[in-house]
């Protein structure tokens, strides 16, 4: 699933592109997603011109003049940049065809992404109860220490909680737990405030490294201008469950938390 810093770097890839740009007309194959699009989305969009592309969490915000389309990729989905006319392969569900030439092209095999509409976005229902963004100062060790207090759910579906902090999914908060030293399987409440402010240290340094690398490839993602993600080559623990620890070389362990898999180093982390 594209997380964070993928979404980011689809976002830093079309925007270029998009803003400032006339929608000519809006293209729509399949409707069935997560939910259904909008069947006036070509009369609400065409004609207007995109102001900003923004992102909230994993939602992409396209606002245009009146209005804004909100984008989810789900599981497997992207958007990137075609020349307008490109004729569509299976699972290409959506253009939004610019006076540019180009279209912005939604593809999603899954089709568990979305694409709706919202004259005001930010207090949509999908949006409204979202916590902060993590690489913002709203974002902070003490916020994560003081949400966990009481709390007996293990602290990696405890950062993965939209309401704690948005955008730190099954990736990222694997290998920031390993950074902080913190094995995943431990109550949140039983976390000091000390290890909490390192964790979030670790959190806004991975994001910002992962998204300066255009994210991560996994399965099929590639970023909004048809490039995939580098951060895979500098994980240390995700994905190498039985494999060596590069820092101290014990075996990794993997074990189920919150319907996820989850690897860890049972010596780097306590």
């Amino acid at each position: 699933m594209p997380e964070l810093p993928e979404v980011e770097t689809t976002r830093r890839g079309i925007a270029p592109h998009l803003e400032g740009q006339r929608v000519s007309r809006v293209i729509v194959r399949d409707r069935r997603l997560r939910w259904p699009i909008p069947e006036d989305l070509d009369v609400r969009l065409s004609g207007q011109r995109i102001v900003l592309v923004e992102r909230r969490a994993k939602y992409l915000l396209i606002n245009a003049e009146i209005g804004t389309l909100i984008s989810h990729l789900g599981m497997s989905g992207n958007l990137r940049l075609v020349e307008a006319g490109l004729p569509a392969l299976k699972h290409e569900h959506v253009d939004i065809e610019l006076e540019s030439g180009l279209a912005l092209r939604y593809t999603d095999p899954r089709r568990f992404g979305a694409m709706l509409w919202s004259n005001d976005p930010l207090n949509h229902e999908l949006l409204i109860r979202l916590g902060p963004e993590p690489l913002t100062d709203l974002f902070d060790g003490e916020r994560l220490f003081q949400l966990s207090r009481g709390r007996s759910m293990a602290v990696k579906p405890f950062i993965m909680d939209n309401a704690v902090v948005v955008g730190v999914g099954n990736i990222y908060a694997t290998e920031a737990l390993f950074a902080a030293g913190i094995d995943p399987r431990r109550e949140a409440g039983g976390i000091s405030r000390g290890r909490y402010l390192k964790l979030a240290i670790e959190i806004k340094r991975i994001l910002a490294a992962a998204i300066e690398r255009g994210g991560t490839t996994l399965r099929d993602f590639i970023g909004g201008d048809g490039q995939p993600g580098y951060f895979q080559q500098e994980l240390f623990v995700y994905g190498r469950g039985g494999q060596h620890c590069k820092v101290c070389g014990s075996g990794l362990r993997e074990v189920k938390l919150g319907q996820r898999a989850s690897v860890f180093c049972p010596r780097c982390q306590t």
